[in-house]
């Protein structure tokens, strides 16, 4: 795998999908490669860079782990007579209240609702940040 696919697997891991899927999807998309040995020599060299990166990277996320375990935020919402919101509060919607309100910048897609958000109320969302770093977010959905 060349990037993280959702159901699929992880950047530079070794997976086995069915031939069309592959083929047809993957290869195409520049998402993964066929695991030959000159494809796996260079794999290991990319893996091994992007490994010194993110060990570097990982003391930045346990420090935005740690600053949003106090962080509550405030998302508004529009809202029927009995409290339920129009629609529902998506992870796009937690990403911009993140970056507005606590000036921290995190890809949507490592949101992950435990939860879906249909109501005025409290909530908590888990933050992908890395392999070995996940933080809890929590939201306060209040009426606009």
């Amino acid at each position: 795998m060349l990037q993280d696919v959702d159901k699929v697997g992880y950047k530079y891991e070794l997976v086995s999908v069915k031939n069309g899927y592959g083929r047809n999807y993957l290869i195409p998309q520049k998402l993964a490669v066929i695991a030959n040995d000159s494809n796996r020599k260079r794999l290991a060299e990319f893996q091994r860079r992007e490994e010194a990166h993110a060990e570097k990277m990982i003391e930045d996320y346990q420090e935005i782990a740690d600053r949003l375990k106090t962080v509550t935020l405030k998302i508004g919402a529009k809202t029927g007579t009995s409290g339920k919101i129009f629609g529902s509060v998506t992870n796009l919607q937690i990403a911009q209240a993140l970056k507005d309100q606590e000036g921290i910048d995190i890809e949507r897609r490592k949101i992950e609702l435990l939860e879906d958000i249909k109501a005025i109320g409290s909530y908590t969302a888990r933050l992908n940040l890395h392999k070995s770093v996940d933080a809890k977010v929590n939201i306060e959905v209040v009426e606009e």
